[in-house]
């Protein structure tokens, strides 16, 4: 393996102090344009890099953001910290992704290394079994910021950036209205989220409210798995649903599984919508009717939202990303 070019090295081949390498580096104007110039393309050949860990030492000033899903192979995650690298990228910042598990005691040991890695700041969407906060608290209280996103706690006193959660189970109920469906088998996750609770909350209220003959069974799945035999079950029965909704991607996977190993046609013999990111709904035919809660846009006001405290102080507040209708032909 070939070593790391240093500023010794650069120092030794040019025949000048290190202090002065560094101050070339920095464009110090007590250095002369000449020696920066000798100093800058020596540094280019040799594949020069600064130190960043020692720059961070040194400045009190780390460049590098913590970044804590529950699962990175989630569609919606996928998207969002695509939008945080970039929105990362481009104010000089770098990611260090950790993965929960949705296990709230892998999610401490990830608080831990974020603070061992001395990051600027850590984001963050909670595991499913996450109630003690104290962790969190213990971070904030050592001058890191923290920024919760998506999945966020109930609690205030954090910053929080999250999809319109309310107002896309009004939609997804409204939509199901709107075709006249009497039906439905609802599928939500983990009902001690706040996640679901706001979308299954909206999503009944809105069926009381406009069609409360309509029939609704809610049912919770922790997994596409257990979202595929509760989608698979419902349909076999005599009495089965006509429309099946799922409250997250991950949901829909199960259920769209479920539909096809039973040869059920969308929407002639079942109907479908989700609340997604809106690239799964896109690979099927028909297209699979959504209420869209965009990654990429959570993930570019998430990195906002740190860039205010990183930079301006910002106190905690509630950023919400709207949410809308994408309509396909499931439904």
């Amino acid at each position: 393996m070939k070593a790391k070019a240093t500023l010794k090295n650069i120092s030794d081949l040019l025949q000048i102090s290190i202090s002065t390498v560094s101050r070339a580096l920095k464009d110090h104007p007590d250095i002369a344009e000449q020696t920066k110039k000798k100093v800058r393309e020596l540094a280019e050949i040799l594949d020069y890099e600064p130190n960043a860990f020692a720059i961070y030492l040194r400045t009190n000033a780390s460049k590098l953001i913590g970044l804590i899903v529950p699962e990175i192979s989630n569609f919606f995650y996928h998207s969002f910290i695509a939008a945080v690298e970039e929105e990362a990228r481009s104010q000089g910042y770098s990611l260090m992704i950790l993965q929960s598990a949705n296990n709230p005691e892998t999610e401490s040991a990830n608080l831990k290394l974020c603070k061992l890695n001395r990051v600027a700041g850590i984001m963050v969407a909670l595991s499913t079994g996450t109630t003690d906060f104290s962790a969190f608290r213990r971070v904030e209280d050592s001058g890191i910021p923290l920024v919760f996103f998506d999945k966020v706690p109930e609690e205030p006193g954090f910053m929080k950036v999250c999809v319109d959660d309310a107002i896309a189970g009004t939609m997804a109920a409204e939509a199901i209205i709107l075709k006249k469906r009497k039906k439905v088998l609802a599928i939500f996750g983990n009902p001690s989220l706040l996640i679901t609770r706001k979308r299954m909350k909206t999503f009944s209220a809105a069926f009381k409210k406009k069609s409360p003959d309509t029939k609704i069974s809610i049912v919770h799945a922790g997994n596409s798995e257990e979202a595929k035999n509760l989608t698979e079950s419902a349909l076999k029965k005599k009495d089965r649903p006509d429309t099946v909704f799922c409250m997250s991607d991950e949901i829909l996977t199960g259920s769209i599984k479920a539909i096809q190993q039973l040869k059920l046609s969308i929407p002639a013999e079942v109907s479908l919508i989700a609340i997604s990111n809106g690239f799964l709904p896109s690979l099927f035919n028909p297209e699979i009717t959504y209420v869209e809660t965009s990654g990429a846009e959570l993930g570019k006001n998430a990195f906002r939202s740190m860039l205010d405290i990183l930079l301006h102080g910002a106190a905690p507040t509630e950023v919400i990303i709207p949410a809308r209708l994408v309509a396909g032909g499931s439904l």
